[in-house]
């Protein structure tokens, strides 16, 4: 019965199944310098959070900018770069890379400030570029929405804190992260667990009412793209796009819109999660990323022909949800 409940949730456009946990997880959170003692803190405690949604989700969790290492025998820029060319010779099926500090932009050149010296936007893609996986890059920092452009990407979700280089007051975006990756009243599709679109979507609405609390003039308005060069333009879209999970506007261009991936990204599974093969949610993305083009050329086409493309679509859908077993 499921796959008939699941056909008919997706016929009457209702939100989207259940986004499915990954065999195999990594992440990697980067803590830059703090510059100051009560953001050495802060910075850290977002970091633990991380640390214990990544446990409760059973997955590698590493984390760099914290130690005490003696910086001058490597620096954490150095470190960094070690770690990803590790994970390019065996790569996880799911990457997270995940930046907790502050970033400069002199116009330019975006830059994420580490201990020692920092990494600019144009490195970290490089550094990046080996690894096939499907893959999300998350900048809490200030001045980080020239990342978005230069890492979208297929197969990758680029989240930034602010949406340009000129938003360079610190960024709040990344607390309210850390606190909604792992947890359950981020869920808004009621499926039992929390994706990154969801956690970035509470993440930015917390942002803003702590902005609104006050009458304080908002420094920092975060971006979303996981279309970048696959139908898309890399440009990213703003929360307030979306009611729910669904975006409720349409870029001028009637690009692929984001969002579709990122609610495939879970950190932590729920209890009664169904679980998917790497083959069955490959097949799943793909077919989900065209309903989410099809419902952006519902307009444009007669009924007949839209409806018969949607029967095409959640017709193999359907079989892959009746396919599904729980986690033993």
């Amino acid at each position: 019965m499921m796959w008939f409940v699941a056909c008919c949730a997706l016929m009457s456009g209702a939100d989207s199944e259940p986004a499915q946990p990954t065999p195999s997880t990594a992440v990697i959170v980067v803590v830059g310098e703090p510059g100051e003692a009560q953001y050495a803190e802060m910075f850290a405690n977002w970091a633990d959070r991380w640390k214990e949604a990544t446990a409760k989700g059973e997955s590698s969790f590493t984390c760099i900018g914290l130690t005490s290492a003696d910086l001058a025998k490597q620096e954490d820029r150095e470190i960094l770069r070690e770690t990803l060319a590790a994970l390019a010779k065996e790569p996880p099926e799911t990457l997270w890379v995940v930046l907790i500090g502050h970033g400069t932009f002199d116009g330019k050149k975006a830059k994420f400030n580490l201990r020692g010296a920092d990494i600019t936007a144009t490195e970290l893609a490089e550094r990046l570029a080996p690894l096939s996986c499907r893959t999300a890059i998350i900048n809490c920092a200030s001045a980080s929405g020239p990342f978005v452009s230069e890492l979208a990407q297929a197969n990758r979700v680029v989240l930034a804190a602010t949406q340009s280089g000129y938003e360079q007051n610190f960024a709040r975006f990344g607390g309210y992260l850390s606190q909604a990756i792992g947890d359950a009243a981020g869920d808004l599709d009621k499926d039992g667990q929390t994706s990154l679109l969801e956690a970035w979507l509470a993440a930015a609405q917390q942002t803003q009412e702590y902005y609104d609390s006050d009458a304080r003039l908002a420094t920092e308005h975060s971006l979303l793209d996981d279309n970048g060069d696959d139908n898309g333009d890399g440009k990213g879209t703003p929360a307030d796009w979306f009611r729910g999970i669904h975006l409720i506007k349409r870029s001028k261009d009637a690009t692929l819109p984001d969002g579709t991936f990122a609610n495939q990204f879970i950190l932590v599974p729920g209890e009664d999660a169904l679980v998917l093969s790497a083959e069955q949610r490959e097949q799943r993305d793909a077919l989900e990323r065209q309903l989410a083009e099809l419902r952006q050329q519902k307009g444009e086409l007669a009924e007949g022909e839209y409806l018969n493309r949607l029967e095409a679509i959640l017709l193999p859908l359907a079989k892959i949800y009746q396919s599904m077993e729980q986690p033993k």
